[in-house]
């Protein structure tokens, strides 16, 4: 049995035509990492405060090690579930020490235990020496620790956080993705994260759960989301990628498309004759005699590559321009003609 399940869990607002959550399913296991990844307004915070008990469903279960925590006659308050809550501005009290504000909630424990428990989960998160001082004495990152090691103080069945790397900027937010990771992997902890950011999620997670308008859209690894995406929304929404449109071939291991014969990576499953492709722009590579070509309409500088908007031939020129990604190396110029073939690894067909 999974540590943590939801069924058929929903929650309709009043006001909504639509739910906010539409009887979604999941299972997590214990240790697990999981990422609720999505735009605003896709259901995904609304399924961590409903898991926390912060929001009360409008129906379904939800069991957390081994235990209703809710269902048809069941509720178990929030603070009776073992939560530890990470929120997106720490919530940390400034006239507490670090000490206290990790101890803050330890309500039931001896002085002496909740000292010697401070001291520990700050050790966990690299802090041991920042006991005595205030959060205004902390950097960004320090105040994202501080506030998992509170988290984690009272031993918690799971560790819930809200777009815990969204005040970070970019090289800290990196740094912190490493961290927090490390962290929650030493403590053995299970834990759900919801952001927004693609980078964010495949970088911290076992597993990625991609949802829009209140439905899960796709449950698998990092890797396999990115390279097998179920649909045009995950595969649009996880990286830029090239849909086309096109008929499948056949021997269902080839589809033709305007820009002409795409290899797919293995045969499908089905036979489809009108379909979508999903084509990565790191999947394009560019080559001197490569099978498609086309002329430059834009090159936008990224630093790491070169992303290049190519179109291919004149038959179809409502249709969106090829990206392709160029080393930045490369001299590319704005109507030149370049060539380049496409690796079947980083192609996949996908539900419209």
């Amino acid at each position: 049995m999974s540590f943590i399940q939801l069924r058929q869990l929903t929650k309709q607002y009043k006001q909504a035509e639509q739910p906010a959550v539409d009887h979604i399913e999941l299972e997590i296991e214990k240790g697990e990492i999981i990422t609720l990844l999505g735009p605003s307004g896709c259901g995904k915070t609304t399924t961590l405060r409903m898991i926390a008990g912060f929001e009360q469903p409008t129906s379904g279960v939800i069991n957390i090690g081994g235990s209703e925590v809710f269902g048809e006659k069941t509720y178990v308050p929030p603070e009776k579930r073992e939560i530890g809550m990470v929120f997106q501005d720490y919530a940390l009290f400034p006239h507490l020490t670090i000490e206290k504000n990790v101890v803050f909630g330890l309500n039931k424990w001896s002085t002496r235990e909740k000292k010697a428990r401070a001291k520990e989960v700050l050790e966990l998160v690299g802090l041991a020496e920042y006991g005595k001082r205030y959060p205004n004495e902390l950097s960004g990152g320090q105040q994202q620790r501080v506030a998992l090691a509170r988290a984690l103080a009272p031993r918690p069945h799971v560790v819930l956080m809200d777009e815990p790397f969204s005040n970070l900027d970019a090289g800290l937010r990196e740094r912190m993705r490493y961290d927090v990771t490390s962290i929650l992997r030493k403590a053995n902890t299970t834990a759900i994260i919801v952001t927004h950011d693609q980078k964010d999620a495949f970088a911290v997670s076992d597993r990625v759960v991609v949802m829009n308008q209140g439905v899960i859209q796709q449950i698998a690894t990092p890797r396999d989301m990115y390279r097998c995406p179920k649909n045009c929304f995950v595969a649009q929404f996880v990286g830029k990628t090239n849909l086309l449109t096109g008929t499948l071939c056949s021997d269902l291991k080839h589809v033709d498309t305007y820009i002409g014969r795409v290899s797919l990576p293995t045969q499908s499953e089905k036979i489809i004759e009108d379909v979508r492709v999903s084509i990565r722009p790191e999947g394009c590579r560019l080559a001197e005699n490569g099978r498609y070509s086309g002329k430059v309409e834009r090159v936008t500088y990224s630093g790491e590559y070169q992303e290049v908007e190519v179109r291919l031939g004149e038959r179809d020129l409502s249709s969106e321009p090829m990206v392709v990604y160029a080393p930045v190396e490369q001299e590319i110029e704005i109507g030149a003609v370049i060539s380049f073939d496409i690796k079947p690894e980083l192609v996949a067909l996908v539900e419209v």
